[in-house]
This record gives C-alpha cells, structure tokens and sequence, in this order.
C-alpha cells in the first residue's frame, strides 16, 4: 500500500492540520516508508511461533510479565452492602425513575 500526495492532504484536512507542500510531501515520505516496514513485516512467515505476553520475553525470560493467580482474596459482602442502601429487591439497588 502507498500513499499520493492528494492522501495526506486529505487525512491532514480530516485531522485539521495544515500542511504546506514540502511538509505534505516529506509526510508523505515517511508514511510511505511506514506502510513499507508493515509490508516486510507481513511477508514474515509467522507459524509455529508462540506468541509473547511482552517482546522482552523473547531477550531476557527473567523479566517477563509475572502475573499473579488469579484467586479469589475478598469475601462475599454482597448482604451488608445491601443493609445500607435505602431500597433493594431481589439482591439489586432499587432508584428511582428519572426518566417517564
């Protein structure tokens, strides 16, 4: 994919940017060289590569992202919760109707 000059005149008229002309077509340089970077990285073939939590897991699998279990800590406070509100029905807050 590539971009023309009539393109980033238009994406900076969308995003309310002005742009002269030297700096549309100096734009218009590095998104074309951006759009061809995603272009070698796509023809990269990908399969049987697990994917990583964290690209520095690939380098250093020491500071890979430590997640903890997934446990539960608290207590079930729903009923004291309730205790305090002013009205409830069925384990859910009763308020008022705002809108008719």
């Amino acid at each position: 994919m590539s971009l023309d000059l009539t393109d980033v005149k238009r994406i900076a008229n969308l995003a309310q940017l002005e742009l002269s002309d030297s700096q549309a077509s100096d734009t218009l340089s590095k998104l074309n060289g951006i759009f061809s970077l995603v272009e070698q990285l796509k023809a990269v073939d990908t399969t049987g590569i697990t994917p990583l939590s964290h690209p520095i897991a690939a380098l250093m699998p020491e500071l890979c992202l430590r997640l903890r279990d997934d446990v539960v800590t608290e207590s079930n406070q729903r009923e004291a919760y309730l205790k305090v509100a002013p009205a409830t029905q069925d384990g859910l807050y009763l308020v008022p109707q705002v809108i008719e």
